[in-house]
Parts: structure tokens; sequence; C-alpha cells
């Protein structure tokens, strides 16, 4: 399992995406996206509780990394559109593998807690 990071590069970018996907509001708003484009707006009020400001900085930052894909149209309003990029659709199912290991693990997890709060 060590072999799996032994470039210090890759052990960054492994550690930023890991941070990505456990920050309390990436994994949400791909989560939204995942169910095709969305306006900024319908993100706000998906996502329960998050601010304008960081859902600015949410979506530049999985833009930034590949993940979501901004799309201006020329019109009168303007109107943009964020959508998943096809890597971003890539990360739902590593992430939900995960989850799943966590559900099929909740009562070992949470008795080994109870164990070591004691």
């Amino acid at each position: 399992m060590s072999r799996v990071c032994e470039e210090p590069e890759s052990r960054e970018l492994v550690r930023d995406i890991f941070t990505m996907t456990g920050d309390k509001w990436s994994m949400r708003v791909i989560s939204e996206l995942g169910d095709g484009a969305r306006r900024f707006t319908h993100l706000m009020a998906a996502v329960d509780g998050i601010s304008h400001r960081m859902l600015t900085r949410t979506l530049r930052s999985l833009e930034r990394d590949g993940l979501v894909n901004r799309q201006s149209y020329a019109e009168s309003p303007p109107r943009v559109e964020y959508s998943l990029t096809p890597l971003g659709e890539t990360v739902i199912e590593p992430v939900m593998a995960f989850i799943r290991w966590t559900h099929a693990h909740q009562a070992e997890i949470e008795a080994s807690r109870a164990r070591f709060d004691g």
C-alpha cells in the first residue's frame, strides 16, 4: 500500500483529492450535478446551508481540477450553467464505494469508537 504514492507529486495530488472528497461541500455539489447541468441559483437552493461565496469557491475549485464545466450563454440576462465533465462523472463511483464500505462496517466502527472513548 505504501508504494501507491511513491512519487512526491502523486502524494500531494492524492492528499488534495481526499481533502476535496471529504470537505463539507464538494461532494454535495458533485452529487447535485450528477443529475444534470444546473444554474448557480439552483445549486444554491439545492445544497442546503452553502453560502454564495462558498459555492463560488467550490465550483471554481472543481472547475480547476477538471471535474466541473462552466458554460456561459450570451443571453439577456446572461445565463451560466455548471455540469460535470466526463472526469467529474468518474469520481462518483469511487466515492460511492467508500460510502458503501462505511455503511457495511458502521457497527464495527461505532463499537471500536465506544471502546476507545470508554
